[in-house]
């Protein structure tokens, strides 16, 4: 009863009303509201939506759409500031190794701030007790230097 009235709120007009059914979605676990995810929500211009909807995304995914998800999830690398990336770098981690390819990939993007954000999940990934802001503090200091994170 509560998912169908929820599914109508993520459909409203109103950022805090999008975020909050999210939110609660995501909290509730029921995949039955995965189809109401859409990539509009996943890139939504108002960060709250945009957060709430990775959260909820990555919990209510099937497995034959992670790769779409992660495709969808790695065009919003590099975005906001520090809490942005946190949010988006845990949600692609929840995810797991199947991100590995698209960091890779993002490590050689041309706008420094993806790269940066790319290499930051992928250290999250390999060593989650390390701490974002030492992943992204180190990921600025290797594309500072030219790198890619790869080998580095």
């Amino acid at each position: 009863m509560t998912v169908p009235a929820l599914v109508e709120e993520v459909r409203s007009e109103h950022a805090q009303a999008r975020s909050q059914a999210l939110h609660t979605l995501s909290k509730i676990g029921d995949r039955r509201a995965w189809p109401v995810i859409t990539r509009a929500l996943l890139c939504d211009s108002d960060d709250e939506v945009a957060r709430s909807a990775w959260r909820a995304a990555v919990l209510l995914v099937p497995d034959d759409d992670v790769p779409e998800l992660v495709a969808v999830l790695s065009t919003q690398l590099g975005r906001g500031g520090r809490e942005m990336w946190l949010s988006l770098s845990r949600a692609l981690v929840a995810l797991g190794e199947v991100i590995e390819p698209t960091l890779r990939a993002a490590m050689t993007d041309p706008d420094p701030r993806v790269r940066a954000h790319a290499i930051a999940t992928e250290k999250l990934l390999r060593d989650p007790d390390a701490g974002m802001a030492y992943a992204i503090e180190e990921a600025k200091r290797v594309v500072a230097l030219g790198g890619t994170g790869e080998g580095e």
